[in-house]
């Protein structure tokens, strides 16, 4: 399976992870708005600090961005982009949230793909200092109840990554339980989560947001991505009975890679090993 060498030390957890309760709700994004500022709004109108949501249908204008990038020093395994700032609407056909805090404000880590107002087709990793909401729309987000997914500093990748941590439980009705997650790099995304519900006796469960990068990339149908430095959204995701007894993660992806091309479809079990890093919700059925 493909390695990338990072720059720091291994650190021996490869998921990070804490147990917590959710609850998904509707959320309204109004037109006029910074995106950061919208969602913050979502979440604590619901009585959440931090959760995941689905990226679609959303219309931006103006839409900063990176892309990942091969890194000019040793300092990092790979590094972002230029910023680019596309003229007029660009109009979100995949992606996925994580919201959380850094520095102890508000903040998001946001993948998507999009069709630009000159239909260029483009992806990347959004800013949420500088974009602003176009149209205004709605989307059902999972908020986290005695979790939160905050940015803090990774030895072994030299970033400030989120991953979660231990929230203020609250006396909402967020009756579900779910796990939020971190994967760390070089390690098989569908293996590791396969293995996480293996030893906690899940056998199906539904995967919610999902933003990270992993290396290159093997699709189901045979289709490989070469460019190492990718940037994902995980589209659908699923945790099923596999035909060994055992669960089975189903994972279909949208992502950009380094040279702007982009690709979706499903991730092929076994051989698409985390690059940086990877968050998202898992909820056992």
């Amino acid at each position: 399976m493909r390695h990338i060498q990072q720059p720091g030390p291994v650190v021996e957890a490869r998921v990070q992870w804490v147990e917590a309760r959710g609850r998904a709700f509707p959320m309204e994004l109004r037109a006029g708005a910074r995106l950061l500022d919208a969602v913050q709004r979502g979440f604590a109108a619901a009585g959440f600090a931090s959760g995941v949501l689905p990226l679609t249908n959303a219309a931006l204008d103006p839409l900063a961005y990176v892309m990942p990038a091969l890194s000019p020093t040793p300092d990092h395994a790979a590094f972002y982009s230029a910023v680019f700032r596309p003229e007029g609407v660009a109009r979100i056909s995949s992606g996925a949230m994580t919201f959380g805090s850094r520095d102890r404000q508000p903040f998001f880590h946001g993948h998507a793909l999009w069709r630009e107002a000159d239909g260029k087709l483009s992806g990347g990793h959004i800013l949420p200092e500088e974009t602003m909401i176009a149209e205004t729309f709605s989307v059902h987000g999972l908020g986290l109840d005695g979790a939160e997914f905050a940015a803090e500093a990774d030895p072994e990748t030299r970033f400030n990554l989120f991953g979660p941590v231990i929230g203020q439980a609250s006396q909402l009705a967020a009756s579900a339980r779910v796990f939020a997650l971190r994967l760390r790099p070089n390690q098989d995304v569908a293996t590791a989560l396969e293995l996480f519900c293996q030893q906690r006796g899940i056998a199906s469960a539904t995967l919610h947001g999902g933003v990270g990068s992993i290396i290159g990339a093997h699709f189901a149908d045979g289709r490989r991505i070469e460019p190492f430095a990718t940037e994902i959204a995980i589209r659908t995701g699923r945790i099923m009975p596999g035909r060994d007894g055992g669960p089975e993660a189903l994972l279909d992806v949208a992502l950009v890679d380094y040279t702007g091309a982009l690709a979706q479809g499903r991730l092929q079990r076994g051989d698409n090993p985390v690059l940086m890093t990877l968050e998202l919700v898992l909820e056992p059925d």
